[in-house]
């Protein structure tokens, strides 16, 4: 469960913010919608060695 301290005089649109904020970085909803439906090992896996070829390609034209 997510907390957030409200300090005195904060304006409430502000708390809000922070809390949306903190939800977005802990990824709760991602894993929600990724829970829905069942995603086979091979798929799941193929997604991480894209991600990690796109990754690696970003940080090699930004050495360049």
């Amino acid at each position: 469960m997510l907390r957030i301290e409200i300090k005195s005089g904060e304006n409430i649109e502000r708390a809000l913010k922070r809390y949306k904020r903190k939800y977005r970085s802990t990824k709760r909803l991602e894993q929600i919608r990724e829970n829905k439906e069942f995603t086979k090992k091979s798929v799941k896996r193929r997604r991480i060695i894209k991600k990690a070829q796109y990754k690696e390609q970003f940080l090699n034209n930004e050495n360049e």
